[in-house]
């Protein structure tokens, strides 16, 4: 009961900065011309991946859209899907997420994620079949290098627990791509 606690206690607070952000950015500069649309500030992106191995395979995909408030500043959600097989063992992950981009200087961008996922899990050890079925929250604090529509760089799991079983690290390497 304190995990489920501790899990409400950091969605709000991050929930509560990303609006803090949101509004301060609003207020120190607002450079969209009247007549810009919606449409015309939100960038669509995410990562599709997969593998393919004796006995295993990967499917990952995540589309996601974010809206440019100005130059500096982005914010969106995000879904994800991941399958995973081999070896007597199935996993699928669904989940959302709600990312925001700070990009200080050109080539440099922050991010944070906050990112809520579904686990389902099945393992056949001859005989019987274990399942289980949780809820996993992770906020992602990230770094990375920017050239035009493409950011590489490294996000940290600040909540990561090794009992949780879908993240082998909490150090994570990405490659975003907006358009």
């Amino acid at each position: 009961m304190k995990t489920l606690q501790k899990i409400t206690s950091n969605f709000s607070f991050v929930m509560l900065l990303f609006c803090f952000c949101f509004s301060w950015t609003q207020a120190q500069e607002n450079t969209a011309a009247p007549t810009d649309k919606f449409w015309d500030n939100v960038s669509f992106g995410g990562g599709i991946g997969g593998s393919l191995g004796s006995g295993y395979s990967n499917l990952y995909i995540a589309p996601s859209a974010i809206y440019n408030f100005n130059k500096y500043l982005s914010i969106g959600p995000a879904l994800q899907y991941s399958y995973q097989s081999g070896n007597g063992f199935k996993s699928s992950l669904y989940g959302a997420s709600i990312i925001a981009l700070v990009n200080p200087l050109e080539a440099v961008q922050f991010s944070a994620e906050i990112e809520q996922v579904l686990v389902n899990q099945k393992q056949d050890f001859n005989t019987t079949r274990v399942t289980n079925s949780f809820w996993n929250t992770a906020l992602f604090l990230g770094a990375g290098y920017r050239a035009a529509n493409v950011t590489v760089g490294f996000r940290y799991n600040v909540l990561y627990q090794k009992q949780d079983a879908i993240y082998a690290s909490p150090w994570i390497p990405f490659v975003r791509i907006f358009i």
